[in-house]
Formats: structure tokens, C-alpha cells, sequence
């Protein structure tokens, strides 16, 4: 017998990018990679620790001796880099007729990309850009701070529990539990970080409204 689906209600979306509906998982593993064979670094660990934090941010963890201004400065060159390199950058299965049944509904992008990233990789998935971004620019702390989700529930007008958060990495996950908000958990990498509910793969969820303005979300 197949297992039940899980049901939630809520009334706005705050969706994570990287990894939730774009993959570019092969751009972001080339940046870090180099970056770490310049600084005698594991890959693999970076990488476990990259995924979801601002590159700073995950600097800051990986060397907390060197300075702030260096890990920024070392920062918006990877952006650059990362901007200009779009080879193997796709959507998430089922991300582009998930986002098509938002059109209309509350939902905002809440992502440690800065908003030119985000452009280029969202354009370069096929898909569209939500009227309402949360960037790298517009916090002062990166996840798994939960600043990020809160300016977006704010930006959208509802308090944090009335949202549900979409996210795929250890840090994204604990930024939204840290925020008081629930949180679908999509792919294999956000299975082991304990979000409210999972799904494989947005093809895996369904969002429906309802006329008293709830969101009902079924993850099969």
C-alpha cells in the first residue's frame, strides 16, 4: 500500500533556490572546488558546508583566523565567477510547472545568492523570477541565520507561521526552523536535516488555493 500523503496548510511560499528549484550543483561544485585546492582545502568538506550559506559565510567556517574583509573581498570574485558560469545550470525536476501554479499566489525567493546570481541562474533554468526576492543584499546575516525568511515573510505581509519554506540544505533548514517557520525538505540532501515534511522532488508536490485565501500543499 502506498505510504499517505502528507497535507499542510499555510499562506505564502518562501522558496530557497539553489537546489530547491534550480540545480546547478556542477557550477557551484567547480567554484568551491577551486577555491579549495587554492587554500589546501578537503573539496568534500567544503561542500558539505557550502551548500546554502553565503560564500563568506562558509569561509568564516572553514577559516576563522583570516579576516572579514578578506573572506568578502574572496567573495564577490566567486560570485563573479559563479555569475559567468551557467553550463549544466537546470531547473529541479518538477520546479517549472510548480512555479507556473504560483503564479498569482504569495511567494517570495529567499536565497544567499546575490540578486545578479540569482537572475542568471534562474533565466538560465527557464524559469520565472518571483516578484519578491530576498538576495544576499538585502541581509546582514547569511543562513542558517533565519533573517533571511523572516524579511520574506514580512515583505509578503504575513507572520512566520502562516508561511511554509521550501529547502534543500542543512543550513537553509535549520534558517527557517530558527525563524519559527515549517519546512519542506526537497531532494536527498535535505532528507537528513529534519524539515517539517519531505519530498523527493517538486514533482512530488501539488499547491492548490483555497477561497479563503490558505494555500493547501500535498506532498505525494
Amino acid at each position: 500500500m502506498p505510504a499517505a500523503a502528507t497535507v499542510l496548510t499555510t499562506r505564502a511560499l518562501l522558496l530557497d533556490m539553489d537546489g530547491t528549484l534550480v540545480d546547478s550543483d556542477a557550477a557551484v561544485e567547480r567554484c568551491w572546488r577551486r577555491w579549495a585546492q587554492e587554500h589546501d582545502l578537503d573539496p568534500d568538506e567544503v561542500l558539505r558546508i557550502a551548500h546554502g550559506r553565503q560564500g563568506h559565510a562558509t569561509m568564516a567556517v572553514l577559516l576563522p583566523e583570516r579576516p572579514a574583509a578578506v573572506n568578502l573581498a574572496d567573495n564577490r570574485r566567486m560570485l563573479a565567477e559563479e555569475t559567468a558560469d551557467t553550463e549544466g545550470v537546470v531547473p529541479v525536476p518538477g520546479a517549472p510547472a510548480f512555479l507556473a501554479r504560483l503564479a498569482g499566489l504569495p511567494h517570495a525567493l529567499v536565497t544567499s545568492a546575490d540578486q545578479p546570481l540569482a537572475r542568471v541562474r534562474m533565466a538560465a533554468a527557464g524559469l520565472p523570477l518571483p516578484s519578491v526576492l530576498v538576495t544576499a543584499e538585502s541581509v546582514g546575516a547569511s543562513k542558517p541565520d533565519p533573517e533571511g525568511f523572516l524579511k520574506g515573510a514580512a515583505a509578503l505581509g504575513f507572520a512566520p507561521a502562516d508561511c511554509l519554506a521550501f529547502e534543500d540544505s542543512e543550513a537553509g533548514i535549520a534558517a527557517a526552523r530558527a525563524a519559527g517557520i515549517p519546512v519542506v525538505g526537497i531532494g536527498p540532501r535535505a532528507a537528513a536535516h529534519r524539515p517539517t515534511a519531505h519530498a523527493a522532488t517538486l514533482e512530488d508536490v501539488t499547491v492548490t488555493a483555497s477561497g479563503d485565501g490558505s494555500l493547501t500543499v500535498r506532498i505525494a
